[in-house]
């Protein structure tokens, strides 16, 4: 199965410079739990933007058009039909995980959204690109714990496909 999995603040926002926003380590955890044991692709700037470190206990599949890209620990793949190819025959779950140019590319094939909603505005260079949410049913809906680490009202929210 294909399924996006991201945060964003009110306007979209998902990234910064390469980075998050902002600091929230619920969704960190949950990033963590969904993730943990299956695999996750990412464009390139997403991956040095995490300081060209793997995910561990996951699959890293790094997406490029550089056909000499190389780091350690990871997967390279130059194009979607071999994304496509692995996600089909791998056994566990893919996560499409940013930026913007890699979630539009495999809008038409995810399954299933992960949204994380932050109840804020945030500066940022990077947004979720335009989502047809006509075409996705909200499945559930569940409010983030807001404490002196995580200073931000949330919601994770999940979507499957009409």
């Amino acid at each position: 199965m294909i399924a996006f999995l991201w945060a964003q603040d009110e306007n979209g926002i998902i990234g910064n410079h390469g980075t998050l926003p902002w600091t929230l380590p619920n969704d960190l955890n949950y990033f963590k739990k969904m993730t943990q044991e299956n695999a996750v692709v990412m464009g390139r700037k997403t991956f040095e933007g995490m300081g060209k470190r793997p995910l561990p206990n996951r699959v890293n599949i790094i997406l490029t058009t550089d056909q000499n890209y190389q780091a350690s620990g990871v997967e390279v793949m130059h194009s979607v039909n071999e994304v496509i190819a692995f996600a089909r025959q791998y056994e566990k779950d893919t996560f499409i995980t940013g930026g913007t140019a890699v979630f539009k590319t495999f809008m038409p094939f995810a399954e299933v959204l992960y949204k994380t909603v932050i109840h804020a505005e945030f500066e940022g260079d990077t947004t979720i690109p335009d989502i047809d949410w006509n075409k996705w049913k909200l499945v559930h809906t569940e409010a983030g714990l807001v404490d002196e680490r995580n200073k931000y009202p949330h919601d994770f929210e999940t979507y499957y496909k009409k």
